[in-house]
This record gives C-alpha cells, sequence and structure tokens, in this order.
C-alpha cells in the first residue's frame, strides 16, 4: 500500500525522466542538480517489481499475464497489442510498425524502449509489472539495465513447440481478423524469435532469472505454474 502510494506521489516527477534516461550520456565530471534528479528518478524505478514474459507468438503468455494481472494486481504491459494498436494509427510511426510487422521482422529497440517505458509510468498504481513479450533481442534487454539501473526480478519464458504456435495463431487470427497472422508470416516471426531469443535467454540464465514454464499443458496447469513464480517473489 505504501508503494502504492509513493508511486501515485512521483507520476508527476517521473513521466518525462525514463525516456531522457534512454537518450542521456552520463558524464564524469561533478553532477548538476538535474543529473542528480534524474538519478533519484532511477532509483525510485529500481524499487518496482518487474517481471518479463518471453515466448513465441501463440505460446500462450498474453493469456497467462492477463491471468496473472488480475489475480496478484499487477499490470499487464503487452507489447504485442501496443505494437498492433500504433500499427492501426495513420500516422509515419504507425506505418512504419505496420510494415515492420508484416514483414515478420523486430520493431527497432529505441521505439520499443520507449512505448515500454510510457506504459510504465502511467500504471504509478500498480503494484507491479508483467512485461509481455519483451526484451526481443539481447540489446534490448542490455538497454533496459542501463536505463533502470537493474536486470528484472525474474523472466518468464513459455517454451512450446514451433508447430503448436503455429496452428494456435492460425486459428486466433481466424477469430480475431488480423493481417499479421497468416501462416509464412507467422513461421518467419517464429524464425526471427529463435534466432535472437537464444542470447537473451543466455544472458538471463547467467543471472539465474529464467523461469521456464512448460506450454503444451492445459491453461490451468500453466497457471499454476505461473503463480508459484509470482509467489516466489512475493
Amino acid at each position: 500500500m505504501a508503494l502504492r502510494l509513493h508511486l501515485c506521489e512521483e507520476r508527476s516527477r517521473l513521466q518525462p525522466v525514463f525516456s531522457s534516461l534512454a537518450r542521456m550520456s552520463y558524464s564524469r565530471h561533478a553532477a548538476t542538480p538535474s543529473v542528480m534528479s534524474r538519478r533519484r528518478h532511477r532509483d525510485f524505478l529500481k524499487s518496482l517489481l518487474i517481471i518479463f514474459v518471453v515466448g513465441g507468438p501463440g505460446c500462450g503468455k498474453g493469456t497467462q499475464c492477463r491471468n496473472m494481472a488480475t489475480k496478484y494486481g499487477l499490470c499487464h504491459v503487452g507489447l504485442g497489442q501496443m505494437l498492433r494498436e500504433e500499427a492501426q494509427r495513420s500516422t509515419k510511426r504507425g506505418r512504419k510498425i505496420r510494415d515492420i510487422m508484416q514483414q515478420g521482422l523486430l520493431v527497432p529497440t529505441g521505439l520499443i524502449l520507449d512505448m515500454v517505458s510510457d506504459s510504465l509510468l502511467s500504471h504509478p498504481e500498480s503494484s507491479g509489472f508483467l512485461i509481455d513479450g519483451f526484451p526481443r533481442e539481447l540489446e534490448q534487454a542490455k538497454e533496459f539495465e542501463r536505463i533502470v539501473g537493474r536486470a528484472p526480478n525474474a523472466v518468464m519464458v513459455f517454451d512450446c513447440s514451433m508447430e503448436t504456435m503455429v496452428r494456435r495463431v492460425l486459428r486466433r487470427g481466424q477469430v480475431e481478423h488480423r493481417a499479421d497472422d497468416s501462416e509464412s508470416t507467422i513461421r518467419k516471426r517464429l524464425e526471427t524469435y529463435y534466432t535472437l531469443c537464444e542470447p537473451v535467454l543466455a544472458f538471463y540464465q547467467q543471472k539465474n532469472l529464467l523461469r521456464n514454464i512448460l506450454a503444451e499443458e492445459a491453461p490451468d496447469s500453466i497457471f499454476v505454474k505461473c503463480c508459484l513464480v509470482i509467489e516466489s517473489l512475493q
């Protein structure tokens, strides 16, 4: 409760800071008042409960993140959903994201970090964050730690076969009429995911942060395992 109150009090001062941290270059000279202020804000961000949730498209992490968010009062930051919403906007950035997603490629790190940080700072009432679909490559993992000053509390990895994910995403695309869910695009996205995720997983394995979730099982069984991870951090 105290953390939530403190988050609300800091909201107005934090909003412009996170994005500026991503672009600032730290000086070796004496710290100015503004630099000291940024450092205080970065220290504050270190207190947040942050869990990364990774896995290929169709592994079921989005569904489980929503379930966990409801049960534990966490904020679900769905990177894929944010990107799709942005891609639907008739803006230069929206068109760029739409073209990238239709090709099955990854959106640039700088843009991803801006969207993630905006989402974190817009939910100061939350007791913690489930960042779904992040990081997507090693550069994003390292840049996040540079900005915030620490690693996430844990990284949930949803382990699922490619054929299962393709089947699930095709079914989802038929239900939700999503243009980016054609089979050729899905397979390309999965190939890109597997290529880029290996160094990310190795990076977090060295930090002992990986929590593997077998995602081939029934949704209720998967949720039980997710809950065990959350409760081990509380």
